[in-house]
């Protein structure tokens, strides 16, 4: 998509419509006068190079709640209509296997990445349309890295939450410049939220560096918020084969 002027008044309603709802991580009230994760002008000038693919990150278990389930195929569903590759671990069980069936039920590609001594533990799914078995936990998240242009994280455990921090650095690092973003189904990421301001509060997180990650509780809602993700400037620590 490419924004050249204000004569595409219909297409940009459009857009300012679904984006009025989305939220983002909430900071104290000493960093009111800094400015949002992105502005619609700022929105006009990078909208040239939508996102094409997203990796998701999420329980290979169901859960306990039935929103979770739902959830999952919600997502799937919304990457497959929004023509997006949808990358995630490769299993078949839990939210995993639900994100992915229903991407691929709604027409969508979807892409597994996933550990050969996890194949049969996860049950693998047989019907990706590109499924890549690697030899490493670090390899799976070096792999989906490399297949995404986007992470959102859905409800999970330790893992979920091991490789959204881990793609979350990398972007402090500048390792790379992608969105990354946490589906808040029922509030279950709220808690996080609270711990990441109170970091913040406690000078151990930088508001830049919180501020890259994107919170909806709507599918649709985070993944056209992501789409609209403008990098903050960060300095290049390390490089991609240093970690």
């Amino acid at each position: 998509m490419k924004w050249t002027s204000w004569t595409k008044w219909t297409e940009w309603t459009k857009w300012t419509d679904l984006l009025h709802n989305v939220h983002f991580v909430h900071l104290p009230a000493s960093t009111s006068n800094l400015q949002p994760p992105f502005a619609f002008h700022s929105f006009l000038m990078h909208c040239d190079a939508p996102m094409k693919s997203v990796a998701v990150f999420c329980g290979s278990r169901p859960g306990n709640d039935e929103r979770f389930i739902e959830a999952a195929r919600r997502m799937g569903r919304e990457i497959a209509e929004q023509g997006l590759t949808l990358v995630y671990g490769g299993g078949r069980l839990g939210l995993m296997g639900e994100a992915a069936n229903a991407a691929l039920d709604a027409g969508g590609r979807v892409i597994g990445v996933i550990p050969q001594a996890l194949v049969e533990r996860e049950h693998a799914h047989g019907g990706l349309d590109e499924l890549h078995i690697v030899e490493s936990m670090h390899q799976r998240k070096a792999k989906m890295a490399e297949l995404a242009e986007g992470f959102v994280s859905l409800p999970g455990g330790l893992g979920t939450l091991e490789e959204t921090f881990e793609v979350w650095t990398w972007a402090q690092l500048g390792l790379h410049r992608n969105p990354v973003g946490l589906y808040n189904v029922g509030g279950f990421w709220d808690p996080l939220i609270r711990m990441l301001e109170h970091m913040v509060a406690a000078e151990f997180v930088q508001i830049t560096h919180a501020r890259m990650v994107h919170v909806a509780d709507e599918p649709r809602q985070l993944l056209l918020s992501m789409a609209a993700h403008v990098p903050p400037p960060v300095r290049t620590w390390i490089e991609p084969d240093e970690t």
